[in-house]
């Protein structure tokens, strides 16, 4: 198996494995497809350490962080849910888009995220000290939150935090070159593409592009897919479906890869 490709933008190596030695619980805060997940699957592997990976979402219940009992031929048994076999094993349970997750499923990480470190399970009346090896990080993307979908200050403050952004030009340049196998022209028409796109000012744009999509666009011009039409697919219309914002977009791929009209 391949080990997870990750390049450094900071500090962020260094000052997790230093909270990982430290029994630390980490905040990531970052915009869509910065890298946050990436960052968080290459730190397992560089720790020796399980990746429990929970995508929050509104439905998230404390019993699919915990666990539950559930009922086969033989009677009664109970299964633990992501966070306690981290907490029971030793991994890293990472939380993406915390905010995401109801109220009352945070609550059950705040014995977990200080000097405590155990897991009360209610419904057993067991309560699990912490493994040595479990590591507790969660992330949100802050152009997300909103006054109801917020992270406490009870909660935050419990966690190091470290911020994410989208790669300088240089990085991000590299991060393709190795993830897409463009050539180095092509690599740097994208990276120019995205810097453009992310200071547009006066578009509905929500999130600005990613190196995710960056990725996938390069992808799709190393099979050899048109680049135009490749930006359009990978680029343009996952950024917007505003017909408006979409000519804008439009307009500015074509600056950087000519359109081909038999396509």
């Amino acid at each position: 198996m391949s080990k997870t490709y990750y390049l450094a933008q900071s500090n962020e190596v260094e000052l997790f494995k230093a909270a990982a030695e430290m029994d630390l619980p980490v905040l990531i805060k970052g915009p869509t497809g910065c890298g946050k997940t990436r960052f968080i699957e290459a730190m397992g592997e560089e720790l020796g350490r399980d990746v429990y990976t929970v995508v929050c979402h509104d439905d998230l219940s404390a019993a699919d962080l915990v666990g539950r009992h559930l009922i086969d031929e033989n009677g009664t048994y109970w299964q633990d849910g992501p966070l306690t076999k981290a907490v029971r094993n030793g991994g890293i349970c990472y939380l993406d888009e915390i905010i995401e997750a109801r109220k009352d499923t945070t609550v059950v990480l705040h014995s977990l995220a200080d000097y405590r470190r155990v897991l009360p399970i209610d419904r057993t009346g067991e309560v699990i000290q912490a493994h040595p090896d479990f590591m507790l990080v969660v992330s949100y993307n802050p152009g997300y939150q909103n006054v109801l979908k917020g992270m406490k200050p009870s909660t935050k403050q419990r966690f190091i935090s470290l911020t994410f952004n989208y790669p300088k030009a240089e990085i991000e340049k590299e991060v393709l070159l190795k993830e897409s196998d463009v050539d180095d022209a092509t690599a740097q028409k994208l990276v120019d593409i995205a810097g453009e796109i992310r200071q547009l000012t006066d578009t509905d744009i929500q999130e600005a592009v990613s190196t995710r999509l960056l990725i996938y666009a390069g992808k799709l011009i190393s099979k050899g897919f048109d680049p135009y039409q490749a930006c359009m697919h990978s680029i343009v219309e996952s950024l917007s479906d505003e017909e408006d914002v979409l000519e804008v977009l439009e307009k500015l791929i074509s600056l950087h890869f000519e359109k081909n009209s038999n396509v």
